[in-house]
């Protein structure tokens, strides 16, 4: 029997895996219709991926990465504004 830790920790790695694959289907569609439609079904899979994510850090099933120094994101974004 799975315990919730685990069913958790599924759930949120097949939604983090449906968002990936969202984003390589919506920038190879061409019809515009099924592109909304694909949104907006991204758009809710990252609601509920950033709600399940919650819990899990609630509940510490996952304990997130330290975050970044500021300096650091600063450096980051420098980098992509100058690529684009």
């Amino acid at each position: 029997m799975l315990q919730e830790k685990d069913m958790v920790s599924d759930y949120l790695s097949n939604l983090n895996s449906s968002l990936a694959s969202y984003a390589q289907i919506i920038a190879q569609c061409n019809n515009q219709q099924l592109r909304n439609t694909l949104i907006q079904i991204r758009n809710s899979d990252e609601q509920k991926q950033w709600e399940v994510y919650q819990a899990a850090v609630q509940r510490n099933y996952y304990t997130p990465a330290s975050q970044a120094e500021q300096q650091d994101v600063m450096e980051v974004k420098q980098q992509f504004q100058q690529g684009s």
